[in-house]
């Protein structure tokens, strides 16, 4: 870059886009090209699309075997059988169909599982398996599922009609636009996935590059949905705006902010310890890993149907009258949801980790509301929310406009969601360090170290 400014006359500006290295000067200027703009709009049409249909099929398949089923609705024993078989299902899935799963991915991987190297040819196992886990009552919110297949759809694409070569960072650009556009579609707003995609890409070059697409395929997939009159997750927990702000809030959307961050950590703990009991119990024995999770989840929903699937259905009764449960009963449901939730994950089955979250952080945010009425419920439940999923995904102004989103805040509510998103990072960066000390301490016996080792 310096040598390149010396050579240019001084009377001159550096150019605005930097030059590129000569192997990837030609996918830089076709992404500038109206070609490359056709290419996006038509992913974004086929990306939206497919989840429209999906959603709807499985809205309907939903309906028929478990809400509107008279039968399961008057036989409480059809709940564990019925979670049984579809995790009997997803295990031969994966088995048979070599479907792809998150039992070693993160729960910021689940939501774009497939980009870098994913392998297409599982989609009949994928498709299978994503409708298999979503019947199945497992703790995992529609978001990975579409996510993989989206993924594996758009990859399909650009390998076959050679839009982008895969050897520079364009078919990232390419992939997330198709997810950009599905998201926004399923949330219910014009600029989520713009936001969300540019975050899961900060880790690549030229990040901003892509920011236009993003936007431009979020658009699309949010209009398409709009039109066609179906239900996204916008507004879902609308509370009352508040009139007014106190220092009292302000403290108190910190106190949240830390008790989001512990519930994440609490969150990732869970997941580590699934996925190590699983893997030391099954391995590679993927039908038992989800048959032996669909037992776990079968028994404790079979008590507890409040557990069954996402939540985002089970939500709203709960949140009208969160009295009727109680601080206690609603602590306990927050906690087993992220237990089934991690055992889920591990399980084998694919979905994603937003609505299972969403629920937890919603009922703990209503039992501490009915510890201390004196503060307004919306400050608790979306606080913790914002918190608990920034610190989870990594992902801070995706959790902002996620929760916003959903909840349709005030201004002065929206201030208090940014404050305890700011606390948990700040929590976050104070932790990290620790964290990465206890990490290399464990890694260092396995290596046949002694943890002080070159100390």
């Amino acid at each position: 870059m310096r040598r390149y400014i010396s050579r240019m006359p001084v009377h001159e500006e550096p150019p605005i886009i930097p030059p590129l290295a000569e192997s990837g000067k030609e996918d830089y200027q076709r992404l500038w090209k109206p070609g490359f703009l056709i290419a996006i709009l038509a992913i974004a049409l086929i990306a939206i699309a497919f989840t429209a249909f999906f959603m709807t099929l499985y809205g309907y398949l939903d309906k028929l075997i478990w809400l509107e089923n008279d039968f399961v609705l008057s036989n409480r024993w059809t709940i564990p059988a019925g979670v049984l078989i579809f995790s009997f299902l997803v295990g031969l899935c994966q088995k048979y169909l070599h479907a792809p799963n998150v039992i070693h991915g993160s729960v910021m991987e689940s939501m774009r599982k497939g980009q870098a190297g994913s392998d297409y040819r599982t989609f009949p196992g994928a498709f299978l398996s994503s409708i298999c886990s979503l019947l199945s009552g497992a703790s995992i919110g529609p978001e990975g599922t579409i996510a993989t297949m989206v993924s594996q759809i758009a990859i399909w694409i650009r390998t076959k009609a050679k839009i982008v070569r895969d050897s520079h960072d364009a078919p990232l650009g390419f992939d997330m636009a198709a997810l950009a556009s599905a998201f926004n579609g399923i949330i219910g707003s014009p600029a989520f996935t713009g936001v969300l995609a540019t975050e899961f890409q900060m880790g690549e070059k030229n990040v901003f590059k892509f920011l236009i697409w993003n936007l431009v395929a979020g658009l699309v997939g949010y209009f398409f949905y709009l039109s066609l009159g179906f239900t996204s997750f916008a507004a879902l927990l609308p509370f009352p705006p508040l009139e007014n702000l106190s220092a009292m809030m302000v403290v108190s959307a910190i106190v949240l902010g830390i008790i989001g961050s512990f519930l994440a950590i609490f969150t990732g703990l869970c997941l580590k310890g699934a996925g190590e009991l699983m893997e030391k119990r099954f391995g590679k024995r993927i039908v038992l890993r989800t048959v032996a999770a669909g037992i776990v989840i079968a028994v404790v929903c079979y008590f507890l149907p409040e557990l069954l699937f996402s939540g985002e259905a089970q939500i709203h009764a709960i949140v009208q009258n969160p009295a009727a449960f109680g601080i206690g009963m609603l602590l306990m449901l927050a906690i087993l949801k992220l237990v089934l939730f991690s055992l889920s994950f591990k399980g084998g089955f694919l979905g994603g980790p937003v609505f299972p979250i969403l629920f937890a952080s919603t009922l703990i945010g209503l039992a501490l509301s009915l510890a201390f009425p004196g503060i307004p419920v919306g400050i608790f439940v979306l606080c913790i929310e914002a918190a608990t999923i920034a610190f989870a995904l990594g992902a801070p102004l995706t959790a902002i406009l996620l929760v916003v989103v959903v909840s349709n805040p005030s201004p002065y509510l929206a201030a208090l969601i940014v404050t305890s998103v700011a606390t948990a990072l700040v929590l976050g960066a104070l932790l990290k360090p620790i964290m990465e000390q206890r990490t290399r301490e464990k890694a260092a016996p396995a290596a046949g170290q002694t943890p002080n080792a070159g100390i």
